[in-house]
Formats: structure tokens, C-alpha cells, sequence
């Protein structure tokens, strides 16, 4: 609306000052052409009074130099005619005029030039008598008369003139007046629309931002949900391998050592029989198998030796168990921590998790276990000098590894995951130390 009413005003304003233009140009030409016309009429009146006046020196005194204004003015009236009737051809009303005051003009230069060559042939009672007849006298007021009838309608068209650029002019005024105040209008009603679409953006802002807020709020809980249940879930792990290794080492172990307790009596008392003996030789040895898968797995379950030895013991062992199955060179530099019973869980679990994806996935020579013990955390990394891999292309349902970070973020730690094709990986975790209050 505001821009229709904007174009509306220029294209009003564009017309106004066209017309006013127009009309004026007009106006100013008739002018200019009126002035032109009374300064004509001026000077063929000074012709014939300069005529005149040269006209009755001459004929008083007979002298050549008297006739001279007289014969220079004569010639110039009939170029001033020409000139007057050259402006007014295209209006007849005015033609008559001149043509009436062309008929006095040259009756009166008529009646001077018979008594001027009246006086030059000597004849003085003929131009005396030409004198006294009021002939001259009657053509010098018509002339004068016609040409105040032409000066009156030049005035007049300078009047009408003058007029017609003064109503331009203030219709150009109020159409300036008239235009600003429809371009007021128009930016009244530009303000007035860009604020309320600023009002409508800012509302559409905001209820974007309060879904925005209200999905992040969700999103949050639901992650803190997650979270929650994900750490659950482990604990619940946990207690179920100490219940599950408790239960194999109570029950099947007591059940493997009284077989083979069993087994060592009867080959006692069927040392006669060499067949016999060895039957019971092959079954020691595979209750001997059975009870060491039994440790492996109670170990696996639930490393009796974080317990009992500590994790500087259990990390060891378990550095020790992976070279000898994978035939890698383990190098390990570990200081004495002291931390709860979760986070050593927790960090036995991630360099567990490490060197079983070393085993599968890195076709590494060496490995390497660090852990340093700092005032208020530990740092404890994992690294190898095998193939590595792209970590800004590293799959999301990488269930070790986020089942790494998820459980170093539980115990409010932080886990960095560092690796480059070709170079190798390093897995660090820090994890705060918890003093006892």
C-alpha cells in the first residue's frame, strides 16, 4: 500500500511539474512576444516623432541637416512595421490593428514627404497651405490611438502572462505541498508496516525459541534419562558378572575340584590298569582345563584380583595375559593411584575394552598402558603403533567406544580418542580423584 501510494505521489508530482512547465514555457514565450510588440509600437511612435520634429526644422529653416532625423526615421518605421507584423501572424484580432496603424503611418509619412519636397522645390505657399490642414494632425492621433490599442493588448497578454506563471507556480507549490504529504503518508504507513512485521518476526522468533528451549529441555532430559539408564544398565552388568562369577566360582568350582579329587582316588586305587590310568589321566587334565576356564572366565566376569591385589596388579596381569594371547609387545608405566572402588572398575574396564579392539582391529606390533597419578586426577592412556583410522569418520554405532566414553562420562571423567591413518591410536581418560570427606 505504502509503495503504491509512493509511486502515485512521484508520478502525480512528475505531471504537476510537467503541466507547470509546459503552461509556463507557454506564458513566458507570449511574454517575451508581448514585450517584444510594445517595444516595437514604442519605437515606430518615436519614428514618427522623431519624423516630425525633423520634418518642421527642415521646412522652417530649409537646411539639409534638420531633414537628416527625418529621412533616418522614415527608414526605420517600415522595418519596425515589418517586425510588428512578423509577431503578431497568428493572431488576426492584432493584424487588423497594425494593418489600420500601417494605413495612418503611411498617410502621415505620405502627407510629411509632399510637404517636404514641396519646401525642397521652393513652392512655399503649397507647403504652407499642406501644413495647415489638419490632415497630419489626424493621422499622427490615430496613430497614435492604434498603437495604444496595441499597447494595451500587449499589456494584457503580459497581465495574462505574468498570471499564468504565477497559477503554475502555486500549483506547482501545492502540488509539492500535496506530494510531500502523500510521501509523509507513505512513510507513515512504511513504518507502520515494517513494525509490524518486525512485531510478527520477533513473535515468530520467540515461539521459535520457546520450541527451540522446550526441545533442547527434552532433548536434555531425555539424555540425562539415557545416561541414567545406560549407567544403570552397567551397574546392573556388573552385579550381574560379581553374582555370575561368585556362582561359577562356588558352585562349579567346587563341583570341577571334588571331581577331580574323585578322579585322583579312583587312579589310585586302579594303578593295575594301565588302560584305566590313562582314561583318568585324559579326564584330570580336562578338569584341569575346565577349572582354568573357569578362573578366565570368573576373571573376565569380575577380576578377583582388583580386589585382592589392586589395580596396578590387575592392569599388569592383564597386560601380561594379553601379550602372551596376541604376541604383542605391551610396555606399561603405571603409578599407584588411589580411587574408589567404581573408578578403578571403570578404568580396568577401558584399557580392557582398548586392548581387546587392538587384538581385532589395529594390526599393531606394540602397545602401550600409562597411567599417572596428578593431585586431583588420573590420566591413564592406552596407545598402539597400528593402522589407526579417521576419526571424523568413525561410525556412531561404534558400540566399544561409546560404551568407553559413556562409562569414563559416568564417573565424570573425560575420554580423548586420538588417532590418524597409519599412526597409530591413543584412547586417555581422565577421571577426577574423590577424597574421602
Amino acid at each position: 500500500m505504502s509503495l503504491l501510494l509512493a509511486a502515485l505521489a512521484a508520478l502525480a508530482l512528475v505531471g504537476i511539474n510537467e503541466a507547470g512547465f509546459r503552461q509556463s514555457t507557454r506564458a513566458l514565450a507570449d511574454i517575451d512576444e508581448a514585450q517584444k510588440g510594445r517595444s516595437v509600437v514604442n519605437q515606430i511612435l518615436q519614428n514618427m516623432l522623431d519624423a516630425e520634429t525633423g520634418q518642421r526644422g527642415y521646412l522652417l529653416t530649409g537646411e539639409a541637416s534638420y531633414r537628416q532625423p527625418y529621412d533616418t526615421a522614415i527608414k526605420e518605421v517600415d522595418g519596425n512595421l515589418a517586425t510588428l507584423r512578423q509577431l503578431y501572424t497568428e493572431r488576426p484580432a492584432e493584424m487588423a490593428q497594425i494593418a489600420e496603424l500601417s494605413k495612418h503611418v503611411l498617410r502621415k509619412v505620405a502627407e510629411m514627404d509632399m510637404s517636404v519636397r514641396l519646401r525642397q522645390d521652393g513652392k512655399e505657399d503649397a507647403w504652407k497651405f499642406v501644413i495647415t490642414t489638419d490632415v497630419g494632425r489626424e493621422e499622427m492621433e490615430a496613430i497614435r490611438a492604434t498603437a495604444l490599442q496595441l499597447v494595451k493588448v500587449s499589456n494584457k497578454t503580459l497581465h495574462d502572462g505574468q498570471t499564468q506563471v504565477l497559477r503554475s507556480l502555486q500549483l506547482a507549490r501545492i502540488g509539492t505541498a500535496v506530494v510531500a504529504l502523500a510521501a509523509l503518508i507513505a512513510f507513515f504507513l512504511y513504518l507502520r508496516q515494517t513494525h509490524a512485521l518486525r512485531s510478527i518476526g520477533e513473535r515468530q522468533q520467540e515461539a521459535l525459541q520457546r520450541e527451540r528451549n522446550a526441545l533442547e529441555d527434552e532433548v536434555r532430559e531425555r539424555t540425562a534419562s539415557l545416561a541414567e539408564l545406560a549407567t544403570h544398565l552397567q551397574d546392573v552388568r556388573e552385579t550381574e558378572r560379581g553374582y555370575l562369577a561368585r556362582e561359577l566360582h562356588d558352585e562349579l568350582g567346587s563341583l570341577l575340584t571334588a571331581a577331580k579329587l574323585d578322579v585322583a582316588r579312583l587312579k589310585s586305587r586302579l594303578a593295575e590298569s594301565p588302560d584305566a590310568t590313562t582314561r583318568l589321566q585324559h579326564l584330570t587334565e580336562l578338569l584341569n582345563s575346565g577349572i582354568a576356564l573357569k578362573r578366565r572366565i570368573i576373571e573376565d566376569l569380575r577380576p578377583s584380583s582388583l580386589s585382592n591385589l589392586g589395580l596396578v596388579a590387575s592392569l599388569e596381569i592383564l597386560g601380561r595375559e594379553f601379550a602372551e594371547r596376541s604376541g604383542l609387545q605391551v610396555e606399561m608405566a603405571l603409578e599407584p593411584v588411589t580411587l574408589d572402588e567404581s573408578r578403578q572398575l571403570t578404568i580396568y574396564r577401558m584399557v580392557q575394552e582398548s586392548l581387546t579392539n587392538i587384538g581385532k582391529y589395529a594390526e599393531a606390533g606394540e602397545a602401550t598402558i600409562v597411567m599417572k597419578n596428578y593431585e586431583n586426577h588420573v590420566i591413564v592412556e592406552v596407545s598402539d603403533n597400528g593402522k589407526g583410522f579417521d576419526t571424523q569418520r568413525m561410525r556412531p554405532s561404534t558400540h566399544g567406544l561409546a560404551g568407553m566414553r559413556h562409562r569414563v562420562e559416568a564417573a565424570r571423567g573425560k575420554l580423548t580418542i586420538s588417532s590418524t591413518p597409519g599412526r597409530g591410536t591413543r584412547l586417555s581418560a581422565m577421571l577426577p580423584v574423590v577424597k574421602p570427606a
